[in-house]
């Protein structure tokens, strides 16, 4: 990869120079790539396809934009890109320096401002999460605004620990082995959602946007939350981590080794139909 400023997307500018980022960026792209395309993410099709890449200001998020326009920049991603930032009403949040930042950038860009704050904290009982609402009600906003743009995709900055943390979520509070999966359609059958971070790291993220000075925004709503489940499950991953180093990604790619014969899901695998040989 050059990093000559005619060479690469302005996102990139003033990248480090240091081995240990080149080698972390290096990793980021082909963790991307390779979910792409063991995933399918790019259609088929006459028309050139366009995404709608959701950028909420967090570490995450950011590392998502600018890989992918990594990947645009080099002829490795034959889509349309438009950021989307949704605004949902807050307070304090920063509403300029996101709209700043795509200007800078040259992104092409779409801020939107729907007050789902308000509804979250007067549906949710107090002393509730309020994570599930508030997802649902973005998720819901950015279906919208896929269709008024004409993305075939809403693309989502969920990374690997993310995935994992919801498999033990499931696990653990919903009685079922499941989790986010990569590439799905939504219930209306309209759009598809991708997760193109799908095999990266969250520390990889984290290192990414903090060595590039991206301006993070964090998220003061939920990440407020004392006791939040998905804090527990991250903080026990953790521990485990510190133990044994790599049992995050080995568990992570037990979820792409499947046995339905070793599992006790009927539905999935017929066990009463089972014979032995005479």
């Amino acid at each position: 990869m050059l990093d000559d400023a005619d060479d690469i997307h302005p996102l990139f500018y003033g990248a480090p120079k240091t081995t240990e980022f080149k080698k972390l960026r290096k990793r980021i792209v082909q963790n991307t790539r390779e979910a792409i395309d063991q995933y399918g993410m790019i259609e088929d099709g006459e028309t050139r396809p366009k995404w709608l890449v959701c950028l909420s200001g967090g570490k995450d998020s950011y590392t998502l934009l600018a890989v992918l326009y990594e990947l645009q920049w080099r002829g490795l991603l034959p889509v349309d890109l438009l950021a989307c930032n949704l605004d949902q009403g807050q307070p304090n949040f920063p509403a300029t320096v996101l709209p700043k930042f795509l200007e800078d950038m040259g992104v092409p860009h779409r801020i939107e401002y729907q007050d789902t704050y308000s509804i979250v904290m007067d549906k949710v009982p107090e002393g509730r999460t309020f994570c599930a609402l508030c997802s649902r009600l973005r998720r819901g906003n950015l279906y919208r605004i896929a269709r008024e743009e004409g993305c075939s995709a809403v693309v989502l900055g969920h990374h690997r620990d993310d995935i994992l943390e919801t498999f033990m979520m499931n696990m653990f509070h919903g009685s079922r082995l499941a989790t986010m999966p990569p590439k799905l359609v939504n219930e209306e059958g309209d759009l598809f959602v991708y997760r193109p971070l799908a095999h990266v790291a969250e520390v990889d993220c984290e290192k990414f946007s903090t060595s590039m000075g991206y301006p993070i925004i964090p998220c003061d709503l939920c990440g407020s939350q004392d006791g939040l489940q998905r804090q527990q499950v991250k903080a026990m991953l953790d521990q485990w981590e510190r133990n044994a180093p790599g049992r995050r990604q080995k568990m992570f790619r037990s979820l792409m080794n499947t046995r339905p014969s070793h599992l006790l899901d009927q539905s999935i695998f017929d066990f009463k139909g089972l014979t032995r040989r005479s």
